[in-house]
């Protein structure tokens, strides 16, 4: 492989995976021309005041079954096996050690963490291991952001995305993600109600078969 062909990171609970997870990974790869998108499962979310309602074990293998037909997205259960809480800077300390400091490393997050970035453990040092793309949902605003994260969002996108920058920069995804939430799939799944094309066919087999968020 090509040690200079970008790589993304695309972490989150996947608490089920679920078409919007899909579409935001697909476009990353697509919009940042990265050789290779990884989901990568959290284990314990820090942040989160309660729980994944689905084992780490069972959010790892939904993530392996929805995106085993598609080309260019991979997984990651590196914080899967951590037992300890999943911290980004971990996980960005690790790979950047695996692949080297040179080749283009992308973390891809969603609007809503822009704006809590400045809570995230060690959040100023992910700079020096990775870019960061997000995934803005209509209607952003930048004044609405925390003074420090906005700082460092006007001063670090770039205009130039040919990725040669191995880390450093900042910049939006410019497809905005569908309106799904795994809370709301969630309660249809509960409810009984169909969950249509939110999730993919084997994903909504192993949810019935394992009879998760009942």
């Amino acid at each position: 492989m090509n040690t200079g062909a970008a790589l993304g990171l695309f972490g989150g609970t996947f608490d089920p995976i679920h078409s919007a997870h899909l579409r935001m990974a697909q476009a990353f790869r697509s919009e940042l021309s990265l050789d290779e998108v990884r989901l990568i499962p959290a284990g314990q979310p820090y942040h989160r005041e309660h729980g994944p309602h689905a084992s780490p074990v069972q959010r790892l293998e939904m993530v392996r079954l929805a995106i085993a037909d598609l080309p260019g997205l991979a997984v990651d259960e590196r914080e899967i096996h951590r037992h300890k809480p999943a911290y980004t800077i971990d996980t960005l300390e690790e790979i950047r050690a695996e692949i080297g400091p040179e080749r283009p490393l992308w973390w891809l997050i969603g609007g809503d963490s822009l704006a809590k970035l400045h809570t995230w453990h060690r959040w100023e040092d992910l700079f020096a291991l990775a870019n960061i793309a997000v995934a803005l949902r209509p209607g952003f605003n930048e004044t609405r952001l925390p003074l420090a994260v906005r700082t460092q969002w006007q001063q670090r996108q770039v205009t130039d995305f040919s990725n040669g920058a191995p880390s450093g920069t900042m910049r939006p995804l410019a497809l905005p993600p569908l309106d799904v939430s795994a809370t709301a799939i969630r309660q249809r799944l509960q409810s009984g109600a169909d969950t249509g094309t939110l999730l993919s066919a084997p994903v909504l087999a192993y949810i019935r078969q394992h009879k998760l968020y009942l």
